[in-house]
Parts: C-alpha cells; sequence; structure tokens
C-alpha cells in the first residue's frame, strides 16, 4: 500500500521564515520573564515589608511599648506577656503615631486620634484599631511580617500572640 503525498516539499525560504518566527518568539519571551523578573520587590530580612527580627523575647517586659523604626511598628507586650505588633500608621489619614510614653497611649499628632496599647480607638476621628501584623517565635526571638497589615475593625484578645 503505497501513501502518495500530495504536499510540496518545504522550500529554504519557508523553512528560514519559520525558523525566524520561533526564534523570535522565544527572544520575546525571555525578555517578558527577565522583566517582570526586575519588576519584583527585592527586600533583605530587617527593610520594611519583609520579616523583620524585633529582638529576644526576653528583650521586651510585660507591660512595655517598643519602637521598631525599620519595621514602621510598635511591639506592645501587655501585663499577661503576650505579644502585639501595632502598624504606626493612623487609620484616620495615615499619619504616624507616635507613643506617648507619659499618658500611656499613641497619639496622633495630625488629628488627635488616640489609641490604647492593643490599638484601640480611645478618641476618634480614627475609624478603626491600629492594624497588626504578624508575630511569630522562632530559637528565643521575636519576628515580625511586615508584608501584610492586618485590617481589624476591633481589638480581640485572640489578636495577642504568646511566645
Amino acid at each position: 500500500m503505497s501513501v502518495e503525498s500530495n504536499a510540496a516539499p518545504t522550500t529554504r525560504r519557508d523553512f528560514l521564515k519559520t525558523a525566524w518566527i520561533a526564534l523570535g518568539g522565544l527572544v520575546a519571551v525571555e525578555l517578558g520573564v527577565y522583566t517582570l523578573a526586575y519588576m519584583q520587590p527585592r527586600l533583605a530580612e530587617g527593610q520594611f515589608g519583609s520579616v523583620i527580627t524585633a529582638g529576644k523575647v526576653d528583650d521586651f517586659p510585660p507591660g512595655s511599648v517598643t519602637h521598631i523604626p525599620n519595621g514602621r511598628l510598635y511591639l506592645a507586650r501587655l501585663a499577661d506577656g503576650g505579644f502585639l505588633a501595632l502598624y504606626q500608621r493612623c487609620t484616620h489619614l495615615g499619619c504616624s503615631v507616635p507613643w506617648d510614653q507619659k499618658a500611656q497611649e499613641f497619639i496622633c499628632p495630625c488629628h488627635s486620634s488616640r489609641f490604647s496599647t492593643q490599638g484601640e480607638v480611645i478618641n476618634p476621628p480614627a475609624p478603626r484599631p491600629l492594624d497588626l501584623f504578624t508575630i511569630s517565635f522562632q530559637d528565643g526571638l521575636v519576628k515580625v511580617d511586615t508584608g501584610a497589615p492586618i485590617t481589624r475593625q476591633a481589638y480581640d484578645p485572640s489578636q495577642v500572640v504568646h511566645p
């Protein structure tokens, strides 16, 4: 049984045309991959947006609030020994909210919103509590993931993390 083919043989010109199109497509895909990789943020550990090592658990006495500048956060260790990592940005207009040691509150310099040690709104116009960051403990160190702030509508004791 013989099979006859009516297709014309591929010419050298058609072969080279197909090869150049395939090569151009491969170059375009590689260029796209490298461009996307270049545009991705490169965060080293310890920079805002990555995991911050705040210090040893024992460095934070119960009832203390410690500013972690490179993390743009405050690490509050509550009286029961639990931790909250509070974003220093006010939930009203985004101002940096400093801790007032004398008043034992966070007081926003822009519109006088006040927040408790747990980040709860004491005095509006802030519409909700300070945002949180995820805390983990590793080899006796407190680590805070500043990559994704946790928006909350109210303080809940389940938000406190214990070592």
